[in-house]
């Protein structure tokens, strides 16, 4: 009998690589939520989110064996609490939220390791100030957020307090919600007072970024891939996420031992987790950026190509209370890549790829996969879940022999994927 595993916010990218696994034919996955449901919208209304998920699962005619999902905020949020409800295996809503929490998650990396950056509170009741003992430049952002949005590098007091203003106006999207869940956990005294909504100052790290891809089953945590995470020239987003990483292995095997520390520290089991970090390679250090409380959906397809078998099988076994079996360079490509198709300032959306076009630069680049993000019609400031510095127009994974047939790959889909962005749009 197939196993019957509910997916919370299932999309057709997902949904193709869940059917791509090498023992698919073994489950039954069946959509729960839609992403729009959970992300796009003014609000996120987790209580009614919750009973509806709930409600869905326990109204199912068979056997339920699993609830997963990969998206951040809030669906690994709602994860534990789901599972908590219907009897199914996954980590505790309190170590979730000490990673989710970026000052909880702070307060618990500094027990077992040094290499985190200095960083505090910053008040948004007034006018904001650099907390004692930073320095700029420093990250100014939410204590939760998603897909780096409201992230603000500042350079100096006037940066810090329009940053700080820019904050406050839209933190209560997330930072409502988030402080139901808070609600519902007992917090510890260095916690009081320290809400949903906010706002942390980090001193800014430097170096080479780099995503460090893990899990724990039954309390022995492992690494099973990096990932380079390259930016933009002159900016802070992402370029694209390459694999496997091109840092020297010692550097890497000290990011697995940081990792295994926190993640035994915070008590994360049973579960995938994703640790983001700078390596300063002048001066040899190592800098921890944050903790995730579930794999990258963003890197699946880069595993796929390279080992042979997507990370989104890590998360499936643990959720089935299975011991994960990730291949080591079993695919068909030595490297890998999600690239993004970026535009810098705002805009009217005129056109985007059409089908016929995306399928020509398929038929010209074998093995590419194209996602457009945007539509007729959308201005990019509007839109929901972007950085504070771009607007994502469209990714593009490609696998290729080296680095360098890899950039000619994404060049030869760019080229092919026209793109007409109006500046002067109405607002």
């Amino acid at each position: 009998m197939r196993s019957n595993v509910f997916v919370v916010g299932l999309d057709e990218h997902n949904a193709r690589i869940l059917h791509e696994l090498p023992d698919a034919a073994e489950y039954r996955f069946h959509p729960l939520l839609s992403f729009e449901q959970l992300r796009n919208r003014a609000e996120i209304p987790l209580p009614d989110l919750l009973d509806a998920a709930q409600g869905r699962v326990e109204s199912f005619d068979g056997p339920v064996h699993a609830v997963i999902g990969f998206w951040d905020f809030p669906v690994s949020t709602m994860l534990p609490i789901l599972c908590r409800r219907l009897g199914l295996r996954w980590t505790s809503l309190e170590s979730v939220v000490k990673c989710e929490h970026k000052y909880w998650c702070r307060l618990e990396q500094r027990q077992v390791i040094d290499e985190y950056p200095r960083f505090g509170l910053v008040d948004l009741d007034g006018p904001a100030e650099l907390p004692a003992g930073l320095r700029y430049p420093v990250w100014l952002k939410p204590v939760r957020s998603f897909c780096s949005a409201l992230a603000f590098r500042v350079e100096n007091h006037r940066q810090l307090r329009a940053a700080a203003a820019a904050i406050r106006e839209g933190v209560g999207r997330v930072g409502t919600p988030f402080q139901f869940v808070l609600d519902q956990l007992d917090l510890p005294p260095e916690m009081t007072g320290v809400g949903g909504s906010a706002c942390l100052a980090e001193e800014a790290a430097v170096g080479a970024q780099v995503t460090i891809e893990g899990f724990s089953f039954h309390g022995d945590v492992r690494v099973y891939g990096v990932v380079d995470s390259i930016q933009c020239p002159g900016i802070p987003s992402f370029l694209r996420y390459q694999y496997p990483s091109a840092l020297p292995s010692e550097v890497t095997a000290r990011m697995a031992d940081i990792s295994r520390r926190v993640i035994r520290r915070i008590g994360l089991d049973d579960i995938t987790f994703n640790i983001e970090y700078f390596w300063d390679a002048a001066r040899d250090t190592i800098t921890l950026l944050e903790v995730n409380p579930r794999h990258s959906q963003s890197h699946a397809e880069l595993f796929a190509r390279v080992d042979g078998v997507a990370n989104h099988h890590c998360m499936l076994a643990l959720a089935l209370g299975r011991e994960p079996r990730m291949p080591h360079r079993a695919g068909r490509d030595a490297v890998a890549a999600k690239w993004f198709v970026r535009h810098r300032s705002d805009g009217v959306v005129r056109r985007v790829p059409s089908a016929a076009e995306i399928e020509r630069v398929r038929h010209a680049v074998p093995g590419c996969a194209i996602d457009v993000a945007v539509r007729p019609g959308d201005r990019l400031s509007e839109l929901r879940d972007q950085d504070s510095y771009s607007y994502q127009l469209a990714s593009v994974h490609v696998g290729a022999a080296d680095e360098e047939e890899l950039t000619r790959k994404f060049e030869r889909c760019v080229a092919g994927l026209p793109f007409e962005i109006d500046a002067a749009g109405p607002g």
